[in-house]
């Protein structure tokens, strides 16, 4: 097994490679050190360090976990009086407060904005209350009219059930047995005359009849009466809540507040939308029930949008009225077929097509999570559980996801794959599940390129397999995962064939072990199906006799790859018999765990190799430079509406000297708020970025002074502004569209964000955009920050431009001056 992973017999080296040797074997690939015992015959008795130092489980933890549960239930069920109502209020607040925050806005002071919102709401289902208990009480009029129609139908259907079928034989047949049975099991004796049942009927008295009402009527009105006093008292005083609940969660304020920030966010836009699906429910329903004819049409498609909000059952019930209605009015079963088509057409329009499309991700909820959400909240709260069982889950959820006692919740209730993609396919081939493992590289091959499995998947599922290489790995293991991931790749050259008759020019090389050979071989497909011919080269050992047996006749590049972290010695050595016998060969050395240290030198020199890249994409493009095929930089086109486009940057003022200084502070801002090294508020004219608002440090850009432009067509600006979006590059050298940027790699930027200026009339002025001398990436809310920072630049702008005749005496153009 051993022998699988690290390649051929070992013969004789030179000394300094066999003591890297002993130490690449003590020390696993991410650097740690593993103590281990000495070989024994028994392989149950190896103990690794982290063994000896944790000890088995402890199942306190556990226990705690369960306790807590436990006592959380019992508090939830038992304290559902006062729970439910409490919940039942926080949902509609969050309904209601857009409303009231609106109002504030307009200058409306809160409590009366309070006030008025809440007796609208009132008033509204007051209103729909009376409109429905009249429609009914004219609809139970007419009920008695319809009798006939019933009785009718009735008599028929059961006329229709006793009329000799295909089963009375059978039930005839069977029914003779059973008297017969029923005979001889009799036994003779006197016959006992069955007790007559005696029935009390009491007339109740109307303050007893009262007294029942009042019973079955007053805890309802109890508890719609404290759920409009919490709604009222939430609503007033929403900030201070909000401070005691960020105080209660304790810990990183951050965190907390973004906790509660998508919190409100997921609650108010899974309400939103189940409003909207409710409504072009119950409308097409409203209509097709008026069409068909059946009576108080309005009621039922009315109550079908709000009984939506029932999850599961609601459906079901309000179905059930006007198809019991359209049984009971019409003669024959017209009338009921229609009703019947038409809510199943309505339910699968709804079901598959308006819910995935206006849900989404709002919720982030797996379907599995929210069935088991609402089975245990409908057993703790009855149906008030059923409806609140979304928004408490999508609560949980989000909570689970910011904090980290609660981090189970995430991974229970997300809709979100519980492991990553090269986690996933690492699983499947340390189970020796071989045809999993194949089709799930198929899946992630077809949906975005075998390149890009190679690059997400491929090469993550390696390092996580040398990670684990003389720690909890056995031999086992280690021999599933060669084995596995070998017929993994078999699979996909054979799906994805590169091109014929392509010019061998690159050999990649496995510098010490299996896995290193198997990175070889996903480095020669993905430079193949680039279009640079390459081949994988097997070797052994790196021996005298070893290396005059290699054939790189015609080899232009060679690429040696390794896992190890630090591969100098074995790479040194390497490298020098390489240049020694092919010294006009060019290699690039693929550390694929390498991480760069900014106070270290590159190890390029000290190895003598002519590149060192860390990733897929990194060979392919210097692989490119270095057979002279690497894609030249473009420069970004024109758009369409360029001269409208530069007559609004003349207009907009922007390009006023007297509104750098101003652009300088936001830019400011920008680079404060990401923590970045360079912010700019970068205008692109028809041959110049114009930079009109700089932020940074007197660090290596000292190039990049404010008075300074850089020419159109050498501009990342400049993309942004062709394509009108965002443009986000985590790492310039590493991307295949500007890595040739001679401005950018003299300046040594590595990472840029550019966010577009647009006017009021959606032309693309320039860019606020962040740069930095390191790569780095930004989230997505780190993206849409930026955006809205750019828009509120934009319109702060607009409003000094209409103020130019009289302008203030201090314009604060910081973020949120607005």
């Amino acid at each position: 097994m051993a022998a699988d992973m690290r390649g051929a017999k070992e013969e004789p080296v030179e000394p300094e490679v066999a003591k890297q040797n002993l130490q690449d074997q003590r020390v696993d690939a991410s650097g740690w050190r593993e103590t281990h015992w000495q070989d024994t015959s028994d392989s149950e008795q190896r103990l690794t360090s982290q063994e000896l130092q944790y000890g088995p489980t402890s199942r306190t933890p556990i226990m705690n976990s369960l306790v807590s549960m436990a006592v959380i239930t019992a508090a939830l069920y038992f304290g559902r009086d006062l729970l439910v109502p409490l919940a039942f209020a926080i949902l509609i607040s969050f309904v209601l407060d857009p409303l009231v925050t609106w109002l504030k806005r307009v200058g409306v002071p809160r409590a009366a904005a309070v006030t008025l919102v809440v007796a609208a709401t009132l008033g509204l289902i007051a209103a729909t209350g009376f409109f429905a208990a009249t429609q009914l009480r004219q609809i139970g009029n007419n009920l008695p009219t319809y009798e006939t129609n019933i009785t009718k139908k009735l008599r028929d259907f059961g006329r229709d059930l006793r009329k000799p079928g295909i089963l009375d034989q059978y039930s005839r047949v069977f029914g003779k047995v059973e008297k017969e049975i029923g005979a001889v099991q009799a036994a003779p004796g006197p016959r006992v005359a069955p007790p007559t049942q005696v029935e009390l009927v009491t007339v109740g008295k109307p303050m007893a009849r009262l007294m029942g009402w009042v019973e079955t009527f007053v805890p309802t009105i109890a508890s719609a009466g404290i759920v409009i006093v919490f709604v009222f008292l939430i609503l007033l005083d929403r900030g201070d809540l909000r401070d005691r609940l960020l105080r209660l969660m304790g810990g990183n304020l951050h965190r907390a507040t973004d906790a509660l920030s998508e919190i409100g966010e997921r609650v108010s836009k899974y309400l939103t939308m189940q409003l909207v699906v409710n409504a072009t429910y119950g409308v097409p329903m409203t209509i097709g029930l008026l069409v068909i004819g059946v009576p108080g049409a309005l009621v039922w498609g009315l109550l079908a949008a709000l009984l939506r909000f029932v999850p599961y059952a609601g459906p079901l019930i309000s179905a059930v009225f006007p198809l019991t209605l359209a049984f009971a009015i019409d003669p024959g079963w017209n009338m009921v077929l229609w009703t019947l088509a038409l809510i199943l057409v309505l339910e699968l329009i709804s079901n598959n097509i308006i819910e995935p499309w206006l849900y989404g991700s709002s919720t982030g909820l797996s379907t599995l999570s929210l069935i088991l959400a609402a089975l245990f909240w409908t057993a703790l709260w009855g149906p008030m559980g059923l409806i609140l069982s979304t928004p408490i889950t999508v609560t949980l959820l989000v909570a689970g996801r910011y904090l980290p006692a609660l981090n189970f919740l995430e991974v229970l209730l997300g809709s979100s794959r519980a492991l990553d993609e090269p986690t996933r396919l690492h699983q499947r081939l340390l189970a020796g599940d071989t045809e999993d493992a194949v089709e799930l590289a198929l899946e992630h091959a077809e949906k975005t390129s075998p390149e890009d499995f190679y690059t997400q998947v491929g090469l993550g599922t390696l390092q996580l397999a040398t990670n684990a290489h003389g720690t909890v790995a056995t031999a086992e293991h280690r021999h599933r995962v060669v084995s596995g991931m070998e017929q993994v790749l078999e699979e996909l050259r054979e799906q994805y064939p590169p091109e014929p008759g392509l010019p061998v020019k690159v050999a990649c090389i496995g510098g010490r072990w299996a896995v290193d050979a198997l990175a070889a071989e996903m480095a020669a497909h993905v430079l193949t199906l680039k279009g640079y011919g390459s081949r994988v080269v097997q070797v052994g050992n790196v021996s005298a006799e070893h290396f005059a047996q290699l054939d790189l006749d015609g080899i232009d590049v060679v690429c040696l790859c390794y896992f190890s972290p630090s591969p100098t010695t074995h790479a040194r050595f390497f490298v020098r018999r390489l240049k020694r016998r092919w010294p006009h060969t060019q290699i690039i050395l693929a550390a694929w765990n390498h991480l760069p240290d900014p106070k270290e030198p590159s190890p390029v020199k000290q190895i003598g190799a002519d590149a060192l890249v860390t990733s897929l994409d990194e060979l392919m493009l210097q692989a490119g430079t270095l057979l002279d095929h690497a894609d030249p930089y473009v420069p970004a086109p024109l758009p369409e509406n360029e001269k409208e486009r530069l007559r609004a940057l003349q207009s907009s003022g922007l390009l006023q000297e007297g509104m750098r200084s101003r652009l300088d502070t936001y830019a400011r801002h920008a680079a404060d708020a990401f923590d970045c090294t360079i912010a700019q508020v970068s205008l692109v004219d028809d041959q110049w970025q114009l930079v009109h608002g700089y932020a940074g440090s007197d660090g290596p850009l000292t190039g990049l002074a404010p008075e300074q432009a850089a020419p159109r067509d050498q501009a990342l600006c400049s993309h942004v502004v062709a394509l009108g979006q965002t443009l986000v590059v985590p790492d310039v050298q590493r991307d295949a569209r500007f890595a040739g940027n001679q401005l950018l790699r003299e300046r040594g930027i590595r990472f840029y964000a550019g966010a577009p200026l647009r006017d009021s009339d959606g032309m693309i002025l320039g860019t606020l955009c962040l740069l930095d001398t390191q790569p780095r990436s930004l989230t997505s809310r780190d993206i849409l920050l930026l955006e809205s920072m750019a828009a509120e630049l934009m319109a702060l702008v607009k409003r000094s431009q209409a103020a130019v005749e009289q302008p203030p005496p201090d314009m604060d153009l910081a973020p949120g001056a607005a």
